[in-house]
């Protein structure tokens, strides 16, 4: 199993985005402490090629990017000012993600710490999002022949607005988002299958739902791959989610995503996604079940 680790420029936020950040540090640490996963299962990747990047987002937006021009509406949009730093940074994630992509191809599973960043468009970022990892993986490897067909199992409490914006005309990416219905963003896209959960869901409900759509997904889209968002946003103790999961049902949402993936031995590329609650040591047990769920079913 591998696990893509990228290196945080922190302080070249704002102060009040700084502390979301921590959790790209802190929870390597806690999986190498406890002994879930070892120094050599860790890669950094190399920055995302350009060409990667046109694959997915326009030049214009590559281009101010580069060049540092974007407005300041479009630097709200995102949610922080741009720096060189984090645009390099940006790039090393989305690369992260299309190596766990390969990775998983032979390996079954692999994650990257880091990822899920589903609400970049084409042609612009949104909601802390720059570049569309996920987007940029599965356009590559469709554009190498590598793949022929993806699912995109998003469960973050956000929907996954750019993504499914990106793929509206391209039969061979299906999206599937699970999301709050009254949150983020108030406008939706429109994914090839879209569920919105009331404030408020809790274990059952939640569970219920999956435990419905997603073997038949499965079966019935027959991937090459799956990619899995896998956000920790669904918690009742996150900030932003407003829906109202446990940490034990968070986990068995995990399990049961990849149980089903390997019953069917589709490979699966995980991507860390959201995570809000007002405790670090929250969202940091939270998003290492994933990786204790990946490492305990792909020994």
């Amino acid at each position: 199993m591998r696990v893509a680790f990228s290196p945080i420029y922190r302080y070249e936020l704002p102060p009040k985005h700084r502390f979301p950040m921590d959790k790209y540090t802190l929870l390597p640490e806690q999986l190498l402490y406890e002994g879930t996963l070892t120094d050599q299962q860790f890669f950094t990747a190399e920055p995302l090629s350009e060409a990667a990047i046109l694959r997915t987002h326009t030049q214009e937006y590559w281009s101010k990017l580069q060049d540092g021009t974007l407005s300041r509406k479009e630097e709200r949009a995102i949610g922080f000012p741009m720096r060189p730093k984090l645009v390099a940074r940006g790039r090393v994630i989305a690369q992260g993600t299309l190596d766990c992509a390969r990775y998983a191809r032979v390996d079954g599973v692999a994650l990257n710490v880091a990822g899920g960043t589903h609400h970049s468009f084409a042609d612009r970022g949104e909601g802390f999002c720059v570049f569309n990892d996920i987007a940029i993986a599965a356009n590559e490897l469709l554009y190498t022949g590598e793949v022929s067909k993806v699912l995109v199992v998003d469960l973050d409490v956000h929907q996954g607005n750019g993504t499914a914006r990106i793929f509206a005309k391209e039969p061979r990416v299906f999206t599937f988002s699970m999301h709050g219905a009254r949150n983020y963003p108030t406008r939706k896209e429109k994914s090839d299958l879209d569920i919105g959960l009331p404030d408020g869901t809790g274990d059952a409900i939640y569970l219920g739902t999956l435990y419905r759509h997603l073997p038949q997904l499965l079966d019935g889209v027959q991937p090459d791959l799956v990619f899995y968002l896998s956000g920790v946003d669904v918690l009742q103790t996150d900030k932003l989610g407003r829906l109202a999961m446990t940490l034990q049902g968070c986990k068995e949402r995990d399990r049961f995503v990849l149980q089903s993936c390997l019953d069917r031995q589709l490979p699966v590329a995980i991507a860390m996604g959201g995570g809000y609650s007002e405790r670090l040591a929250t969202i940091i047990e939270a998003h290492a079940n994933t990786y204790r769920v990946a490492a305990s079913l792909y020994h």
